[in-house]
């Protein structure tokens, strides 16, 4: 890993608000990820499974986290399974998490090599009633791999068919939900790589770049910097491009009078940034650039004030909404009789700015929670409006993360990175 150490302290709370949650005479399993074939002896880069590391902070694949509070033996109800290193592994592939290095990471004492894990798991089934599996419950989510906690659930259900079954998924829903000041600071760090980057970029777009020479200027100070990645995949989009929301190729060459929209952000430590910037290739806006940019700026602004303990996810829209068609109104894009025959489930406001406004953020870009219960204090979220003007030649979206506080406006951990219109045409031309 290329990240700091991180406080075990973390993962400590985070089992012992777990365990709190579970039925009695119950234990929870949980798997790393596979690591993905692309095809020969190619595999994909390995990515931990963002609950196992929660649970534990292990970054390692063929790792299996159990937890049992209620287990007659002390010892056992905290267990890590781990695959077994030796000095072939070291050689070829890098020495992998020892006994000792495992409990300097998790915090937990019991640690075995995988080999036992079904003689071990055998003994714990006996005494407990109900195993809780982990499904991927998130409303986005659309897998149609099996995964490594695909297969294990098969097995286990199909061995042991007298257990009861629970769900871990909806307990860390709301427990991955609320932000740790430790995940807080991680957080900050990623955030602070994508400053790096972005004002490296300020400094380099000009006409005639093509939009993988950014991305690979990002890339380089992102990694320069301890991240391994881009926290999900960058969109470079200039001109007419930033009007497709998810616009990937990022193969075109950047021209004299266009706009560039930048949705990319660094991972840290496995936690996710996600920036939004819009800026012009030749470094000062046209005046009808400036008005559309200031519009959204408005509405980024004024719909960080609305996230508070308390708030609703749909009346939150709802008020975002009426911000979008105010200004939309202003700058011509929309009339009056449009907002009066507007479609109740698809304003008028929607033919401008048809995503939504912020997302839950975290271990994962768009992080667990659950959107029909109330913000609360150190939730943290995306505010990110845009107004896409195909007919124009462009699209404007301006994004950052924020903290939401026990009182007063969020915080916002990209509060460094520029975003006023003078400020970013002074760098792009010093």
């Amino acid at each position: 890993m290329k990240y700091h150490a991180i406080d075990n302290s973390l993962f400590i709370k985070n089992r012992k608000n777990f365990m709190a949650q579970m039925k009695p005479s119950s234990l929870a399993v949980f798997n790393s990820n596979d690591i993905y074939p692309i095809s020969a002896d190619s595999t994909m880069p390995f990515e931990q499974h963002r609950d196992i590391f929660y649970l534990s902070g292990v970054d390692q694949e063929e790792s299996i986290l159990v937890l049992f509070p209620g287990c007659p033996k002390e010892k056992h109800r905290e267990i890590l399974f781990l695959k077994e290193t030796n000095e072939h592994i070291a050689v070829w592939e890098g020495e992998k998490l020892t006994k000792a290095a495992a409990l300097k990471t998790s915090g937990i004492k019991t640690v075995y090599w995988l080999q036992d894990m079904e003689k071990v798991l055998f003994e714990l089934m006996t005494q407990c009633d109900t195993v809780y599996i982990n499904t991927n419950e998130h409303y986005r989510a659309n897998v149609e791999t099996e995964t490594r906690e695909d297969r294990f659930t098969k097995w286990l259900k199909n061995k042991y068919p007298a257990h009861s079954v629970a769900k871990s998924n909806p307990i860390l829903q709301r427990l991955r939900s609320v932000k740790d000041a430790i995940e807080l600071d991680l957080m900050q760090q990623a955030c602070d790589i994508t400053e790096k980057g972005f004002r490296r970029l300020l400094g380099f777009v000009k006409p005639g770049v093509w939009e993988y020479e950014i991305e690979a200027e990002l890339m380089h100070e992102f990694l320069r910097n301890r991240s391994k990645k881009f926290a999900y995949t960058p969109i470079v989009a200039s001109g007419n491009n930033a009007n497709v929301l998810h616009y990937i190729e990022n193969n075109q060459q950047c021209k004299a009078g266009d706009l560039l929209l930048l949705d990319v952000g660094a991972e840290y430590a496995n936690y996710s940034s996600d920036m939004t910037r819009t800026i012009p290739v030749s470094g000062k806006f046209t005046d009808r650039q400036k008005a559309v940019y200031n519009a959204v700026n408005r509405v980024k602004n004024e719909a960080t004030k609305l996230l508070v303990p308390g708030t609703d996810w749909i009346e939150y829209h709802v008020e975002v909404g009426k911000l979008m068609t105010s200004e939309l109104l202003s700058l011509g894009l929309i009339d009056k009789a449009d907002v009066q025959n507007e479609n109740p489930d698809w304003p008028a406001y929607k033919k401008y700015f048809m995503h939504g406004t912020s997302h839950h953020i975290g271990l994962d870009t768009h992080d667990y929670g659950l959107l029909h219960e109330p913000m609360q204090a150190n939730m943290v979220f995306t505010v990110e409006p845009g107004i896409y003007i195909p007919d124009e030649g462009f699209g404007i979206r301006l994004e950052d993360d924020v903290v939401i506080q026990e009182s007063g406006e969020p915080f916002n951990l990209m509060r460094n990175i520029p975003i006023e219109v003078e400020e970013i045409e002074d760098l792009m031309n010093s």
